[in-house]
């Protein structure tokens, strides 16, 4: 029996945490494929909420504009931890870091071995008869997905990898030498690049076949199988390569460094992420920059932002190309489609070129979600003036998304998994937002929560990605509608436990862009003790106060 917040539409009845709200119909429309609602995944890799729907002038993406004229845009969303694997088997499986005990890409462990058979949000999908499909990149490749991407538990099909995905760090950006290099700025000739075409661009077409292909076979089946289908764009995650002419939307006289390029004043160095990721390539080795803190010319820093947005315009693109199919095979009034990245990404803010650490540049993620006739529903404001779309500023983070998703689509939610749930397959340690959709300005959680490993106190060639036996510090990081918070204690690898007793440092920042830090100011110290006592309290204390 299906369970969840649109299981008793059909009969003409809604709940809502004991709140009373007007009922939709979420039948299909007529040209609908199936009865039962299909799910469109989307997820981007590196993509920090640059966007035109969230107040960025500068950067073109008008598919994902129109996506968020038609879904609930949520402007204060967070990744767990702000590197791939962690982030992407954190949401993916509805548990914690803490949980998964998966906190870098380095040396990662497989969470079905290592912590537990949990029950994958794909697979979940696929357990209550959901065709489930992965194109590009959902899980992160290697041993945190068993090599396997998680097939065949996640997936009725086997996964598709575009196969020019292993040229990502060839020697094929065009450098001024005439030569090619390794670049992080690397616009590009699809026509001369290797099989003359780039992941991305495979990716689309797969998804695409896909649908079209489910739409021809839905026409005659018996019994229409609803689908999952998950689609994972690697842009624009470096290298910022991509088709040279989305080059040309941003002159570079119209390009800015980013306002605040300094550290932040009383940062702790434990806070801080030397940007390895990039120093070895040949654009940026070229420069010489000195360790940890050296500072990025301006000219490269704002090729390096405008390649960045450049290749967020290509991303929107493809995904215009992908919503279109969906609207062209039929599958567009009865398929929610969900919109995120998998955590940010720093672009000279904090003088930081890339992701590993607890600022929000780097935890904070664009997150969307449509459900056919209700976030498209069109509304009167006070002046008459007709609108869809919402925007809610509630706290959310990327583990509710397993819930989320469960909940709209009418298959069972997972209950919340209790302290030690190693043993049960099916939790999750995250909340379902569905009534945000209904009501973007309800209350919502106290808090949101991120973190990341260090091996150290002083930023060293492996502080960004230290393997799990190097993590000595882990920073427990927590955004309320005000504040960031975060404590660095101590943290025994042996035992994956940290020591609340053993603070190395504490961060408190008074406003998002984060550039002073005043947590050892005499004048704040009772905020810091009231933002300890949550912090360590945790989630589960930040979750909203709910009537059933």
């Amino acid at each position: 029996m299906k369970k969840g917040l649109w299981a008793d539409m059909a009969n003409g009845r809604c709940r809502l945490y004991g709140i009373l709200l007007l009922c939709l119909t979420t039948q299909a429309s007529k040209g609908s494929r199936a009865k039962d609602l299909n799910v469109l995944f989307i997820v981007s890799d590196d993509l920090r909420p640059s966007l035109g729907s969230y107040g960025n002038e500068i950067v073109r993406t008008p598919n994902l504009d129109k996506l968020s004229e038609r879904s609930v845009r949520f402007t204060t969303a967070a990744s767990q931890v702000a590197a791939c694997a962690p982030s992407r088997t954190s949401f993916l499986t509805g548990r914690r870091p803490d949980t998964t005990k998966l906190f870098s890409n380095k040396n990662p462990t497989y969470w079905r071995d290592s912590v537990g058979n949990f029950t994958s949000l794909p697979q979940h999908f696929k357990n209550a008869g959901y065709q489930t499909a992965s194109v590009g990149k959902i899980f992160h490749p290697g041993k945190s997905s068993n090599f396997t991407y998680d097939y065949p538990y996640s997936w009725s099909l086997r996964p598709y990898i575009p196969s020019t995905e292993k040229f990502k760090n060839a020697k094929v950006c065009p450098g001024v030498d005439g030569k090619l290099h390794t670049n992080i700025v690397c616009p590009v000739d699809v026509s001369q690049q290797p099989e003359g075409t780039l992941p991305d661009i495979q990716s689309t077409k797969f998804a695409i076949n896909f649908l079209k292909n489910y739409s021809l076979s839905q026409d005659t089946a018996v019994n229409q199988q609803p689908f999952f289908l998950a689609v994972g764009y690697h842009k624009p995650h470096i290298p910022l390569k991509y088709p040279k002419q989305f080059l040309d939307l941003y002159p570079l006289e119209k390009i800015h460094i980013a306002s605040d390029p300094l550290l932040p004043e009383a940062m702790p160095s434990v806070a801080y992420e030397p940007w390895t990721d990039i120093r070895w390539r040949d654009d940026i080795a070229d420069l010489n920059l000195s360790f940890p803190y050296g500072h990025m010319p301006d000219l490269h820093a704002r090729k390096i932002i405008q390649s960045y947005f450049a290749a967020t315009s290509y991303l929107d693109s493809l995904i215009g190309e992908l919503l279109d199919a969906l609207q062209e095979y039929g599958f567009a009034n009865n398929t929610i489609v969900s919109f995120i990245g998998d955590h940010g990404w720093a672009l000279g803010e904090h003088l930081e070129w890339a992701k590993y650490s607890n600022f929000r540049v780097a935890t904070n993620v664009p997150l969307m979600v449509h459900m056919p006739g209700l976030t498209d529903r069109r509304d009167k404001d006070l002046n008459g003036i007709q609108s869809a779309g919402k925007a809610s500023n509630a706290l959310v983070e990327l583990v509710d998304l397993f819930p989320t998703l469960a909940d709209l689509a009418g298959i069972e939610i997972p209950t919340f998994c209790p302290e030690k749930s190693s043993n049960m397959t099916l939790c999750s340690e995250g909340l379902s937002f569905a009534p945000l959709l209904m009501n973007p300005t309800m209350p919502w959680k106290k808090a949101i929560f991120s973190q990341y490993p260090r091996p150290s106190d002083k930023p060293q060639e492996n502080s960004c990605q230290p393997t799990p036996s190097e993590i000595t510090v882990m920073g427990y990081s927590m955004q309320t509608d005000q504040y960031r918070y975060t404590e660095w204690i101590q943290y025994d690898h042996n035992t994956q436990k940290g020591n609340w007793s053993h603070d190395h440092a504490r961060e408190l920042y008074l406003d998002h862009k984060e550039d002073r830090n005043v947590a050892n100011l005499p004048e704040y110290s009772e905020l810091v003790k009231e933002l300890s006592s949550q912090l360590r309290r945790g989630w589960r204390a930040a979750l909203p106060t709910v009537k059933n």
